[in-house]
């Protein structure tokens, strides 16, 4: 892939204070708390270590599981998807991902999701809701080669479509799994048609392979009238 991701392998890796105050002030110290809620957000972002590797953009890992056929609301699912961590350099990537189970030896329904820092994995988020997803749905015994390719090649900018992609999934079910890559624009058929072929090309798809477009409004619509969960492709 991209040659700075080469064989970087390494190893590594607030409180809230709750104040006494009178009735009369509770609502102007509720929007200093969310002040410092967002202040401290900020703070946290993760940085490049000394003489890493910076990447254009910081990611985060997501993981979720649940139980197939099982309804779930939008805000069960936001409880149930489970933060793994944030990075910002090629080095800080490969901590996190050598310590990952690969997804073609995750059991069950789960899901893994790489977005940019501050994106979540939901239909529903500012960065997401007008946009949509290409989906590759793969035999088993395939996912784990062509998740890392996904990655590695959005980490390494290779989709060329500038701020447009937003993250991107992949779902282990029971017969098949799934991966997907998401973006913003789901109305610009030239950035959905360059991710559409840069795809291919990373993951050496064979001419025939089935790829689907799918858009978040039309998967919020579907799931409405049969399960509603997001990120379910």
């Amino acid at each position: 892939m991209n040659n700075k991701f080469d064989a970087l392998k390494d190893d590594d890796s607030g409180d809230h204070d709750q104040d006494q105050s009178s009735p009369k002030d509770c609502e102007k110290e509720k929007t200093e708390d969310e002040d410092k809620d967002q202040n401290a957000s900020k703070r946290k972002m993760v940085v490049p270590g000394p003489g890493e590797h910076p990447l254009q953009y910081n990611y985060t890992f997501w993981y979720s599981r649940r139980t197939p056929g099982r309804p779930a609301s939008t805000q069960s699912y936001e409880q149930n998807i489970k933060q793994i961590g944030s990075f910002a350099s090629v080095e800080q990537f490969w901590r996190f991902y050598s310590h990952m189970i690969r997804p073609g030896d995750l059991t069950g329904h789960s899901d893994f999701h790489l977005f940019k820092e501050g994106i979540k994995p939901m239909w529903e988020d500012d960065a997401n809701k007008m946009g949509g997803k290409w989906i590759i749905r793969l035999r088993k015994g395939l996912a784990s080669r062509c998740w890392e390719n996904l990655i590695l090649a959005m980490l390494g900018e290779q989709f060329m479509v500038g701020e447009e992609i937003c993250g991107a999934v992949v779902s282990v079910r029971f017969q098949e799994d799934i991966i997907s890559i998401w973006n913003k624009t789901a109305s610009d058929q030239s950035t959905t048609a360059r991710i559409r072929d840069t795809l291919r090309r990373v993951l050496n798809l064979p001419p025939n392979t089935i790829m689907e477009y799918k858009t978040h409004t039309d998967s919020i619509k579907y799931s409405l009238g049969r399960l509603p969960w997001s990120g379910e492709c």
